[in-house]
């Protein structure tokens, strides 16, 4: 396998990614554009940040590209691959967070990622990696059906039993284990994927990626029209607590661009511009924010359940 060759392949989609991306958010919006912030690491490599804001859709929102590189790989990723010591590596991804200013209109999630570390004389060690996830505050089963069939479809010409365990991944990682509680309905979570051919993880990838705005769009179109109340955005930005707590305590990326010298203002992109805390406060029971985790943010089979 050619290191170079295959780099070069796979920044190549990430940056058209992230290209259609914006895109076709900014024509959701409707009105906010997205600005770019290209930076460089000192330690190798660099990214294109783009942030869009204030929109008559999007309150805070970011479509990341980067391309690191170094000589020595940082303890997160080191730890449980004792294989990789002594690597030089190359880490690619796009990863994007979106927060409506809408309660109605869930937040979302996506990042696809490759990693690979050569060392002289011996093969590069590799692996794709990614998924997306969807946040909601007030759940609709319509949506959450949607999102993981258009998830069962992107992992559908791979195998049967793909989407099954990487939607399993998704809801055992997206977990926050000191509320016991998951972070939103899940979707697709997969890591350390070099089983086979370096096409064909690549092609998984993509599809992966490809699919964030099919599974996406039709649910902002749905919701962002939808009337919301002062006390829906108090609980909206209640529940972004939970989010905030989840990416600064467990999120191997975030852990990862931190530990690697890492862009602080890119990583930490994809926190809510507007959060609280309220000590133990909890919803009145028979209301809508409390059916969010009654119902909804529960480990379930959305498309079991909808065939009945």
């Amino acid at each position: 396998m050619n290191t170079a060759q295959a780099v070069d392949t796979v920044k190549n989609y990430l940056l058209d990614l992230q290209d259609r991306i914006c895109a076709g958010l900014e024509a959701a919006d409707g009105r906010a554009r997205f600005s770019e912030d290209s930076w460089t690491r000192e330690a190798g490599g660099g990214g294109r940040t783009r942030v869009i804001g204030d929109g008559a859709l999007i309150e805070k929102g970011g479509v990341n590209f980067s391309h690191v590189f170094g000589t020595n790989l940082p303890p997160s990723a080191s730890a449980h691959r004792p294989e990789l010591a002594g690597r030089s590596f190359q880490a690619l991804g796009v990863s994007l967070v979106i927060h409506p200013e809408n309660p109605h209109v869930p937040t979302s999630h996506a990042n696809v990622r490759f990693f690979i570390a050569d060392k002289p004389g011996e093969e590069p060690v590799w692996w794709f990696g990614g998924g997306f996830d969807l946040t909601p505050y007030y759940g609709v089963e319509e949506d959450c059906v949607h999102w993981h069939q258009v998830a069962h479809d992107a992992c559908a010409p791979f195998g049967d039993e793909v989407y099954p365990r990487y939607k399993q991944w998704c809801d055992d990682y997206f977990l926050l284990k000191h509320r016991g509680e998951p972070r939103g309905i899940g979707g697709l979570f997969f890591d350390d994927l070099n089983a086979g051919s370096f096409e064909d993880c690549l092609a998984f990838m993509q599809s992966v990626g490809d699919a964030y705005l099919k599974a996406y769009l039709p649910i902002v179109e749905r919701r962002k029209r939808t009337p919301f109340s002062p006390a829906q955005r108090d609980f909206q930005a209640f529940r972004r607590g939970r989010y905030v707590e989840f990416n600064l305590v467990y999120d191997r990326g975030t852990l990862f661009g931190l530990q690697s010298g890492g862009r602080t203002e890119s990583i930490l992109m994809s926190l809510p511009p507007v959060v609280r805390w309220g000590y133990d406060w909890k919803p009145e029971p028979g209301t809508p924010e409390a059916r969010l985790t009654e119902y909804f943010l529960k480990d379930r089979d959305w498309l079991s359940e909808a065939r009945g």
